[in-house]
């Protein structure tokens, strides 16, 4: 059963539309991962589908009585509540009623108030914030500004909950979630009985969650079915086959372009034909729109550091005094050399930011001693965006004073600096407060990057990214020379780039293991004989081999008839010449015919999913359908020319 119906929609800021006429369906049940690029409008439409943005065009149904909820990226609260405060607010429906059933006005109906109440068990109310806290595990009378934006981010998804939506929309849920959370939210929505979009980078969440993944590119929405491992695969295919079909016909545009410059006869009346479609041709490339480029992730290199980066010998740190005392490391002892790349793993609160305070050595610790290497030059991610100065421009809060920054040994002017990450140069007068979430991160990391240095801490850098600026980054932290902390709670990105591993294993206990995640879970196992801290259902398991090449039964390639082949030159037409060249027009026609229909098929995305077979089967008959095109026009050409010879007094 569908419950949600976006119908021809278009949205637009500036002069990019954000919606295309896109179309969007959500069935009962389903879980839904909306991905795409940073910038392309994600959020906008989930905002759409909830209600609280309306499209320029196009028509939003919903299931009459559809109960849904909406999870911001960025959660707000009011001041000074408590987290049961926050949460019974996602019952204001009831609220309201119980106020009116309480203090009626004059022209309050008190039967229907009461049937209103009892239909959702509004009496109960504070029963169901209670219950939903439970099985949240947050603290009922614990201050919100005291808490963590991890814990924050449950407070908003028990909100959520709590006034049983039928309909969950969630915007980045893992954002300052960390890997214990971040599992437990999957379990969670993978129970829930309704139907979720989410918009999520974290390839491994979406992988234990969704059932169908909608990309939003270009303006367009396109279906794939199954988890995002599934997605990538079928992706791969289509942006394969999408780039051979508009290659040959940008290569057909061009030898049009030869023939329609070559002189007169092209302006003939038997060549009009060719000339309305040379037009066409034009036309379709000018609405063309390509692919979003991709990042340029430079990172600069500092003068190198020495061998030894940092060595900690039984190290100990704690705040606190007597029962508020907390120990965040104890007895600590390890050593970072040049070019290890190191991931802190725990959960949110363990210590993993004042950790990093110590290898830096801006904490001294209680106990032990901290010896730093020579020639450090530290560059550092702030997950908090502390760094960002919303009231600067673009190009100031980049390269202040200067049009031209120095990165990775060239000289760029500062706005093409930008355009390498994707940020607009005609946006570098613009306010950094104008940037989306995913677009301020790049821009961090555009000034992060551009710092020579030889230390390059990143704090949760992975927050509001898109995956194929995630993955880029993954590459370029591999190749990266230098020393790198890394805390992330994304466990592919973590599995891609570290060597180690420190890990809280509780009371300030940290342990140092070889490799990334699944290496650290492996080696614990071994060395406890137990599940590691947090839960051991994370291995990704993608969709059984069942055909290894993916590929498509060939299809024997249609060639044009032989009578077609060109002709020795001569001076007159016999009669079956005569008779195929009033065919040929009626030829091309239908040829050009069945191109057109085989482009609308494959423009919908959800044929690469549905069934890939059949995509490529069609790619290949449209590619076979060019050649035969032109061999059909030079054919027409030859026999028009001859014909205008032979008679040239009826021209």
């Amino acid at each position: 059963m569908t419950w949600i119906y976006l119908k021809d929609a278009s949205l637009a800021y500036g002069h990019v539309p954000l919606l295309d006429h896109a179309e969007f369906v959500l069935d009962g049940g389903e879980r839904v991962g909306l991905v795409g690029r940073n910038g392309t409008g994600k959020s906008s439409l989930l905002r759409i589908l909830a209600g609280l943005e309306r499209p320029d065009t196009g028509e939003l149904q919903r299931r009459q009585g559809l109960r849904w909820a909406y999870v911001a990226q960025e959660p707000t609260f009011q001041d000074g509540q408590t987290v049961f405060g926050a949460v019974a607010d996602g019952l204001q429906d009831i609220h309201t009623w119980l106020r009116r059933y309480a203090d009626p006005g004059p022209d309050d109906d008190l039967d229907a108030l009461q049937n209103a109440i009892e239909a959702v068990d509004g009496w109960r109310w504070e029963q169901r914030v209670a219950q939903t806290l439970a099985r949240l595990r947050l603290p009922a009378d614990a201050d919100l500004a005291t808490l963590s934006g991890g814990v924050r981010k449950r407070v908003a998804l028990a909100r959520a909950l709590v006034g049983q939506p039928e309909v969950l929309l969630l915007d980045e849920p893992t954002n300052h979630l960390d890997i214990d959370a971040i599992d437990w939210l999957a379990d969670q929505l993978r129970a829930f009985r309704g139907s979720v979009v989410v918009i999520s980078h974290d390839r491994h969440f979406l992988d234990r969650v969704t059932t169908r993944i909608v990309e939003l590119d270009r303006g367009q929405l396109r279906s794939y079915p199954g988890d995002y491992t599934q997605y990538e695969s079928l992706k791969a295919e289509q942006l394969a086959q999408e780039a051979v079909i508009q290659a040959k016909a940008d290569r057909l545009l061009a030898q049009e372009e030869v023939w329609i410059r070559k002189g007169v006869e092209a302006r003939r009346t038997r060549a009009q034909a060719r000339v309305e479609r040379l037009h066409r041709l034009r036309q379709a490339r000018a609405e063309r729109r390509e692919a979003v480029g991709q990042v340029r992730l430079e990172v600069a290199r500092g003068q190198a550091s020495g061998r030894l980066v940092a060595e900690l010998e039984g190290v100990s740190l704690a705040f606190g005094e007597g029962a508020q005392r907390v120990e965040i490391v104890r007895d600590l002892s390890t050593t970072v050399l040049r070019g290890d790349k190191i991931g802190l793993i725990g959960p949110n609160g363990a210590g993993k930011t004042t950790l990093l305070k110590l290898l830096l050595g801006e904490l001294q610790p209680d106990r032990g001693r901290v010896r730093l290497g020579s020639q450090l030059t530290v560059a550092y991610f702030d997950q908090m965006r502390a760094a960002l100065d919303l009231d600067a421009t673009l190009e100031d809060f980049i390269s202040p004073g200067s049009e031209w920054i120095e990165c990775a040994g060239r000289r760029t002017h500062v706005r093409s600096y930008l355009a390498d990450f994707l940020l607009s140069p005609a946006r570098a007068q613009s306010p950094v407060r104008s940037l989306s979430g995913g677009e301020r991160n790049r821009l961090l990391l555009a000034r992060l990057l551009a710092r020579p240095a030889n230390v390059l801490v990143l704090d949760e850098p992975t927050n509001d990214l898109d995956i194929e600026t995630l993955e880029l980054l993954e590459q370029r932290l591999a190749d990266y020379p230098g020393t790198v902390f890394l805390v992330s709670h994304d466990r592919r990105f973590l599995d891609a780039v570290v060597t180690s591993t420190l890990v809280y294993e509780g009371d300030g206990c940290w342990r140092e293991y070889e490799g990334g995640v699944e290496d650290w879970m492996a080696q614990s196992m071994r060395l406890h004989g137990r599940v590691p801290v947090w839960p051991s259902a994370w291995r990704d398991e993608g969709p059984e081999d069942t055909d290894k090449t993916g590929a498509a039964p060939t299809q024997p390639r249609p060639t044009a008839d032989a009578s077609i082949a060109p002709p020795t030159p001569r001076r007159r037409l016999g009669y079956k010449e005569r008779r195929e060249l009033e065919a040929l027009p009626g030829q091309i026609e239908a040829l050009e015919a069945e191109q057109r229909a085989i482009e609308t098929e494959l423009a919908d995305g959800t044929l690469y999913g549905r069934d890939p077979q059949r995509a490529q089967g069609l790619a290949e008959r449209h590619a076979a359908i060019e050649a035969a095109l032109m061999e059909a026009l030079e054919r027409w050409e030859a026999l028009d020319r001859w014909a205008r010879e032979e008679s040239p007094g009826s021209r």
